[in-house]
């Protein structure tokens, strides 16, 4: 019988928790594997020489480790809220290239050598842009969340993360409500799971969860 495909993943990573949130909606079946950073497991290294994750690995022996592309692969499958449908590839873009080289810089500075301050003005702007688009619609692309909220919201919690005060104190009223419904929400429940640190020998464990 196929086995099912294997998912390696880190909870905390944004780019495999919004990999985890599109096949919690989908409910493509996979098996979590999560990972240790500082010792990645070999099979994950052998599957993909990125050594990053996300990386799913098909039952057919393909593997897919881009997080953008696993998010397709499991709505192609199965798309009950339409999340396709609410794409935005140049908002995507923006967020997981210049916003994401400011929140790096501001969350790790001594790593980068950089001055947090100025990062977080410039990644800020962004989320000022977000802020706007926001007011006229519950989401980023129309009123019912979709693709593009999963693939964005993951980077902005950890902006607000860094300095929880200071994002709480912006004026950024509809973006700080939209990521708070998404937080609060079941599916986000779903994909941030907590497991142990996968080992070869280990039981197997089911995502998403059996909700039986």
């Amino acid at each position: 019988m196929p086995t099912d495909p294997i998912l390696y993943s880190f909870r905390r990573c944004p780019y495999a928790m919004r990999a985890r949130l599109a096949l919690t909606i989908s409910a493509r079946r996979c098996e979590l594997r999560e990972v240790k950073l500082s010792a990645k497991p070999e099979a994950m290294l052998v599957a993909s020489p990125k050594a990053t994750v996300p990386v799913l690995v098909l039952s057919d022996g393909r593997m897919i480790d881009e997080s953008l592309d696993i998010m397709r692969w499991a709505l192609a499958a199965n798309d009950p809220e339409g999340w396709l449908t609410r794409d935005d590839a140049a908002l995507i873009a923006r967020n997981d290239g210049p916003f994401k080289h400011d929140l790096d810089r501001y969350k790790y500075p001594e790593r980068h050598g950089a001055d947090p301050i100025i990062h977080r003005a410039s990644g800020a702007a962004f989320l000022k842009e977000l802020d706007t688009r926001l007011a006229h619609s519950g989401h980023l692309c129309g009123r019912d969340r979709g693709l593009v909220d999963a693939a964005v919201m993951p980077f902005v919690r950890q902006f607000a993360a860094v300095d929880r005060d200071w994002f709480d104190a912006q004026p950024l009223a509809n973006l700080q409500a939209w990521l708070e419904r998404h937080i609060a929400s079941p599916t986000f429940e779903t994909a941030m799971v907590r497991v142990k640190p996968w080992a070869p020998g280990n039981e197997p464990v089911e995502f998403p969860p059996s909700q039986e």
